[in-house]
Parts: structure tokens; C-alpha cells; sequence
């Protein structure tokens, strides 16, 4: 097993990496403050690992709450029927609300764990890749509004995070694809021999050899953690995760919820984002290729819809969480290890990027 933590003080918590770790699901009752808890969970997750959990905590009075799967869940509509079904359940503050599934699970029961009676304890179980390496650390919490992607949401900790990576045996290739978009974004922003790394075993983390996906999942949350405990609220050095996500929430927004996965519009993101960079004459034009290679050996789009334009992103971009003083931040790659955030980005050169 790979144990961290992210060190936030008295709000710290332990991230556990293992294959086959809910088999051995009675670890989770450390953090189960009394003998209740409710596991929020979807559809496709459902069958496959909530009964594991129950079982392995023969203790605890686990209820369940089963919605149903996919991006165009992450609403107000799902956090609300969350809400009236742990009324109905006579849920406590001292409940704790256990989260099963990707991201959409992970940050739908975080906003719910964030606002129940003002706060109640979660725990994470990312079972998909994009979740285990960024979503489920951190404490980043939100649902989505038609008009931009996590607008509504709140900083708020799990009390830990269990990742198992025998689920991604589950998943499905293309969830698997965009769940790399998130991992080689860390090796594009912030560790270069990560991306060296990446780049070398290609073929071992495709086949999903055990070690290589223990250690790139790590590497991740190494990385978030790092970041988090310097900056949680993101005032400064976290909004560098951002890379991709200025320009793949747009697409995201454009497309439909759910019609481009997260990882997808975020590995176009990322690609615009280092033409950017190229453009502003920062990264070359043999380092842009590097990532667009990288991205395109995991199957990953590398260019958004072509019926996108200027206009139809700056439409969504606008709304972005980003957008200070009137002005819209963006997260560009420097060079392969390092990024900025800059607002300087003239409509000449977004328009001959877009367009």
C-alpha cells in the first residue's frame, strides 16, 4: 500500500493506493465517526462494489443512495433528491456520507457533505482513473449549472481518500483515456521526468500493469497533495491544475454535459493551451508536439469540434470561474514541467487560435 496525506492542519487526511483495497473495506470504519453511514453511489458502480463495502463493515448501518450515471447528473436536481433522501433517512451531522464512483459521485456527495446541516464528514472512493488522480483530493466540491461547469460548489475536505486500482479493470477504454488526460497534465505543469516518465511507458500503463498504475496514480496525488497544502483555496500555485479546463469546460458547456467526458475536452484544452503557449513564443514547436503525441498514444482528442470558433468559446468562457476583475485568467505550459497564469491573451491571438 501507498500511503500520503495532504497536509491541511487539523483538517490532514491519509490517501491509500492498493490493488484489491475494498476487499479489506473495514479500514474505512477508522473514519466512520458512529455506527451510520450512507453511501452515495451510481448505476453502473452500484452492482460492481457497494456490496463489497456493506460486507467488509458488518458493524455499521450503511444505507444507500443510487443515482443515476453521467456528467448530465452533476446538477442541482441530484444534489437536491441527495438532500431530501437523507432527510428521509433521518441523516445526522455525525452521518457519514461515503462516495463511490468518478467524479461526478465524488463532488456531488462532497457539496452534499459541505451544506447537510452545515457540514458532516465523507469519505472518497474514486473507482474511476480521473478520479483517483485528481478530482477525489483536495477538497474541490461542485455541481454543474447550464451555463458553466461547477459554478456551484465549496472548498470542503474528505476525512480520506481510498483508492483501489483493480476498479480501473471495470472501466470502460475511453473513461480510462480520460482519466491520462489528468495524469500527463501533472507532467506538463509541474514534473518533467513525470512526462519523461510517461512517455517511456506508454505500452505498461495501456495494458495496466499493476506497478506502473500504482506509480503514476501516486505520482498524481503526490503532486495534488503538494499543491493543496500550499495553496487549498486556490489563490495562486493550485490554479495551474487548471490547465486544459479554461478551454475544456467550454467545450464541455457547447457540447452537452456528457457528450465529450472531461478528460476528453480537457486534452483538447490542454493542446490549445500549449499552441497558446507557442504562439506567445514560450514552449517550442518540438515540445507542443511532444504532448500532442502523448495525448493522441492514449487515444485522446487533440483539437476541439470543429464547428467550434472564437465565438462560441469566449460564449462559455466568459462564465468561467477564472474570470477576475473583468478579466479572464488562462493556465498556459511554459515548457514541459512548468506553467503560468496569465490574463494576457489579446483577442488577435485567441482568435487566430480558435479559428
Amino acid at each position: 500500500m501507498t500511503t500520503l496525506t495532504v497536509k491541511l492542519g487539523e483538517r490532514s487526511y491519509p490517501i491509500f493506493i492498493q490493488p484489491s483495497l475494498l476487499t479489506q473495506a473495514n479500514k474505512l470504519a477508522d473514519y466512520i465517526k458512529t455506527n451510520k453511514a450512507v453511501l452515495v453511489t451510481n448505476t453502473v458502480v452500484d452492482p460492481l462494489y457497494s456490496q463489497t463495502i456493506i460486507n467488509s463493515l458488518p458493524d455499521i448501518e450503511i444505507q444507500k443512495i443510487v443515482i443515476a450515471d453521467g456528467e448530465q447528473y452533476k446538477n442541482l436536481a441530484s444534489f437536491e433528491h441527495v438532500i431530501t433522501q437523507l432527510l428521509s433517512m433521518s441523516a445526522a451531522r455525525d452521518t457519514t456520507l461515503i462516495a463511490l464512483g468518478g467524479g461526478v459521485i465524488g463532488d456531488l456527495t462532497g457539496f452534499v457533505a459541505a451544506s447537510f446541516q452545515r457540514g458532516m464528514p465523507f469519505i472518497q472512493i474514486p473507482t474511476t482513473l480521473l478520479s483517483q488522480v485528481d478530482s477525489s483530493v483536495g477538497g474541490k466540491t461542485a455541481v454543474n449549472h447550464p451555463l458553466g461547469k461547477n459554478m456551484i460548489g465549496a472548498f470542503y475536505q474528505p476525512k480520506a481518500v481510498f483508492i483501489d486500482t483493480t476498479t480501473l479493470q471495470t472501466l470502460p477504454s475511453k473513461e480510462f483515456s480520460a482519466g491520462m488526460a489528468e495524469v500527463i497534465k501533472y507532467g506538463i505543469i509541474y514534473d518533467k521526468a513525470f512526462f519523461e516518465w510517461l512517455e517511456r511507458n506508454t505500452a505498461q500503463l495501456i495494458s495496466q500493469d499493476v506497478d506502473a498504475l500504482q506509480h503514476a496514480i501516486a505520482r498524481c496525488c503526490e503532486i495534488k497533495a503538494e499543491i493543496v497544502a500550499i495553496d487549498e483555496r486556490e489563490s495562486g500555485l493550485r490554479a495551474l491544475l487548471n490547465l486544459g479546463h479554461t478551454f475544456g469546460h467550454a467545450i464541455e458547456a457547447e457540447q452537452g454535459y456528457g457528450n465529450w467526458l472531461h478528460g476528453e475536452a480537457v486534452s483538447a484544452g490542454m493542446v490549445l493551451a500549449a499552441q497558446a503557449g507557442q504562439m506567445k513564443g514560450w514552449m517550442s514547436e518540438k515540445e507542443v508536439q511532444r504532448i500532442i503525441a502523448l495525448l493522441e498514444a492514449f487515444a485522446l482528442p487533440i483539437a476541439p469540434p470543429t464547428e467550434m470558433n472564437y465565438q462560441t468559446f469566449m460564449q462559455h468562457m466568459v462564465h468561467d470561474k477564472k474570470v477576475q476583475a473583468g478579466k479572464l485568467n488562462y493556465i498556459l505550459p511554459t515548457t514541459i514541467g512548468e506553467a503560468v497564469v496569465t490574463s494576457d491573451l489579446d483577442e488577435t491571438l485567441l482568435s487566430a487560435l480558435l479559428n
